[in-house]
């Protein structure tokens, strides 16, 4: 960590050296600076809040490395000042032009810290005012019992996940709703415990004056591709029926499009190498295990992802949307951040 980074950590003080510092810092790298509205000719203001707000929200952050994400603070102060804070005044700013509740998309595959990355954005928008909700493209999952009869008429659907196994418009419901700024709205919940880890539908919870809604999942935003594509696909889609079934998810991104075409942005957490996720994941089941909970061997998380490449690779269909994406960060094979840009202005 930079020593001007970690002074304020400790200090909770700023020095006009510090201040340089950080201005610097802010316009060295060229693609972040764009994406995050930094100019030489605001680059005064723009660290002074942002250092401002720092300072207001470190005790909660605090509390949140060490009782959600267990890990030491320090350690994640880089990610919070050069990402999360500058992310969540950029979201803020934004809603605060839209004029009503603000829906930003998050997508990332399994690993690629999305969920953490919402928790913290939502403790930093609080700090400037904000109801913020988090919801999971998981939460819309279909039921136990519907998702059972699913299995029957298409037994290829072998886990939750994939596309046409979640309830589209029970999304769209809670979306439009909270687009209009209706209050309070029903937000649906998903218990993947129940039924020996296969998943239902749990009590939902009820969310009042939603100001920002932060919806996440693995394929938030993916749109169908051209099927020929599927002529010549990357492994694991090795065989006609690999070929059949990733065409089949193909068509059914269709019914998706509905609720895509209610995000006012979207984010695109995108691995450098696609195939980290398989690593990322082998680490959490051992650490799972490492902790007496159960996990799955290694020959089981390799079918497991396998299975999920094959229904939507990522090289596929994540890479398209870099051109489109409101604001792309790049993650690298040990998870820390690389390139952070944007397509648009916003």
């Amino acid at each position: 960590m930079d020593s001007w980074l970690s002074e304020i950590f400790t200090t909770n003080t700023t020095t006009e050296t510090w201040l340089r510092q950080a201005k610097a810092a802010a316009l060295a790298d060229n693609f972040r600076a764009q994406a995050f509205g930094i100019t030489p000719e605001n680059v005064d203001e723009v660290i002074q809040a942002r250092s401002q707000l720092l300072k207001s929200v470190l005790p909660a952050f605090r509390e949140f490395c060490q009782t959600t994400v267990q890990v030491q603070p320090q350690a994640m102060l880089p990610i919070l000042w050069d990402l999360w804070l500058p992310l969540a005044i950029k979201i803020a700013s934004q809603r605060q032009k839209l004029g009503h509740p603000f829906i930003q998309g998050i997508l990332g595959v399994q690993g690629t810290g999305k969920t953490t990355m919402c928790q913290a954005l939502t403790l930093i928008l609080q700090e400037l005012g904000y109801r913020t909700l988090n919801l999971s493209l998981d939460d819309l999952y279909k039921t136990y019992s519907d998702r059972l009869i699913l299995t029957q008429q298409d037994p290829r659907l072998i886990w939750r996940g994939p596309p046409g196994t979640h309830d589209i418009d029970l999304g769209l419901n809670l979306l439009d709703r909270i687009h209009q700024s209706q209050s309070p709205v029903v937000v649906p919940r998903f218990d993947k415990s129940a039924y020996n880890g296969a998943g239902d539908r749990t009590t939902p919870e009820i969310v009042s004056d939603v100001d920002i809604l932060l919806f996440e999942g693995w394929f938030v935003g993916v749109r169908p591709i051209d099927p020929q594509v599927f002529d010549n696909a990357p492994p694991p889609i090795f065989t006609d029926e690999d070929r059949s079934f990733a065409r089949d998810m193909n068509r059914q991104l269709e019914n998706y499009l509905p609720l895509w075409e209610r995000l006012d942005s979207l984010i695109v957490l995108y691995p450098t190498d696609y195939r980290c996720s398989l690593t990322w994941r082998k680490q959490a089941e051992q650490q799972m295990m490492a902790a007496g909970k159960p996990g799955m061997s290694e020959q089981e998380i390799e079918q497991f992802v396998n299975y999920f490449w094959r229904s939507l690779h990522p090289e596929l269909f994540i890479k398209p949307l870099l051109k489109s994406a409101n604001l792309v960060i790049e993650i690298n094979g040990d998870r820390s951040f690389g390139k952070i840009y944007s397509n648009s202005t916003n």
